[in-house]
């Protein structure tokens, strides 16, 4: 399966601009690709609007692009490695499917691009009044096409499985079948399955979510009794993903779940989570927040991120917080919020033996205070977050706040910083495996 990303708002700007023509437009895109355990991920980063001058005629039921032009736009794709993706509309007509026209001149560019650009998958797509289409060129086989940003929008789906509507019959009440078949094809990631990770794992399999991937590199300690869910005596020592797939194998025998036993801050399982639509980061260490949150503008993985802080002095506690923010293009993230602690990633990230040469190491921190109920509070507010960016239900925040002993949740308005080294066009936004992630190789 090949995946067409756009950035928020990059899709949106684009069928507008293309749309505003009377007779039929054209667009050349650039995208950076990945490849995927199920295909490709292809990530835009450039979009560029034909003009007259650069189109060879422009029709009400037809359009051709000068071939000096694509030959131009080939030249910087072989030069940059960059996939190519051609759009051009249909005006006049609200569903968009390809017609005899198309299928001729795709003939001919896949001939051009197999000699050109052949180490890539290019696209061709079809923008109508109220419908996209997309397939790979000269192949047939449909590719899906997201924007990716405070919504995840889906505007050309594939093979969308349909969920028991018995199952699921007062959620499809609330938000509509075609959301629920949204939640029963989405793939999430869940980094750490412990307090918080562990009630949003039960929380999608409960809500039809039937593929997950699960990452966590610790096994279960009697401390940890107390708050992970389908833990028991006698999984002790035994790791926290298995207990966790487990579990949900028991609620949904169907689903799809990789337990994956291994540390976000080795470049090799953060990888893994390329494969993902969406990610939970429910992880307290600094440095794991840093490759993730990296990883989720770089790869145009839509994200949330959560946390709880307990401040207790004996047995009186003075504040008990959670935070839930979403992590996407048009949406600021960890850094530039400023709520990572640099010295804490240095820290993570060196080996056993780099901590013990290093003079300025100290000691871990002693564990810090957790309870079931605040956990849970801050996991459902995540779920109901992540409803809201992919099931269309009215949920609009996506920075949240919440002060357990003053029983608020207060959202937060955070924009992304114009040259943020992250989340930023000129930073890692949509660059795939053209930057590193900020891990260790070991």
């Amino acid at each position: 399966m090949t995946d067409l990303v756009f950035g928020s708002p990059q899709f949106d700007t684009l069928r507008t601009a293309l749309l505003s023509f009377s007779k039929e437009a054209a667009a050349i895109v650039l995208s950076r690709e990945v490849a995927t355990t199920s295909g490709s991920r292809l990530l835009v980063r450039q979009v560029h609007v034909m003009s007259d001058s650069q189109l060879a005629y422009r029709t009400s039921v037809g359009i051709e692009i000068r071939p000096e032009v694509v030959a131009q736009f080939s030249h910087v794709a072989r030069a940059n490695d960059f996939s190519l993706t051609f759009v051009h509309t249909h005006p006049g007509t609200n569903r968009a499917v390809f017609s005899r026209i198309d299928d001729a001149g795709e003939g001919r560019l896949k001939l051009f691009l197999d000699k050109r650009n052949a180490n890539h998958a290019h696209v061709s797509v079809v923008v109508s009044g109220m419908g996209v289409a997309a397939r790979l060129i000269g192949r047939g086989e449909s590719v899906r096409v997201f924007q990716v940003g405070r919504i995840l929008s889906a505007y050309h789906e594939v093979n969308t499985p349909q969920p028991h509507v018995g199952t699921f019959d007062r959620q499809v009440r609330a938000f509509g079948p075609d959301a629920q078949a949204r939640l029963s094809a989405i793939r999430v990631g869940i980094v750490g399955v412990g307090g918080i990770g562990s009630i949003i794992a039960e929380e999608l399999t409960h809500l039809g979510v039937a593929d997950l991937t699960l990452v966590d590199p610790d096994v279960i300690e009697q401390s940890n009794l107390n708050r992970v869910v389908g833990a028991t005596f006698t999984d002790v020592g035994q790791p926290k993903v298995d207990v966790a797939a487990r579990w949900i194998a028991t609620l949904r025998p169907s689903h799809r779940v990789r337990a994956v036993k291994g540390s976000v801050l080795t470049t090799i399982v953060a990888r893994e989570l390329r494969n993902v639509d969406f990610l939970f980061m429910c992880t307290d260490s600094n440095g794991s927040r840093a490759v993730l949150n990296q990883l989720a503008y770089q790869y145009l993985i839509p994200a949330i991120d959560t946390g709880v802080a307990i401040a207790a002095n004996g047995s009186t506690v003075s504040s008990v917080a959670g935070r839930v923010q979403m992590l996407a293009p048009g949406l600021g993230c960890l850094t530039c919020a400023e709520l990572l602690d640099p010295d804490a990633i240095r820290t993570d990230l060196m080996t056993d033996f780099e901590r013990q040469a290093d003079p300025y190491f100290t000691a871990s921190a002693a564990p810090q205070p957790a309870i079931m109920s605040i956990n849970a509070t801050v996991a459902s507010l995540a779920v109901t977050m992540f409803l809201g960016a992919v099931a269309d239900i009215p949920v609009d925040s996506r920075f949240q706040l919440y002060d357990a002993i003053r029983g608020t949740v207060r959202p937060v308005r955070h924009d992304p910083v114009a040259a943020c080294v992250v989340c930023s066009q000129r930073g890692a936004l949509g660059r795939g495996d053209e930057w590193p992630l900020p891990t260790r190789n070991s």
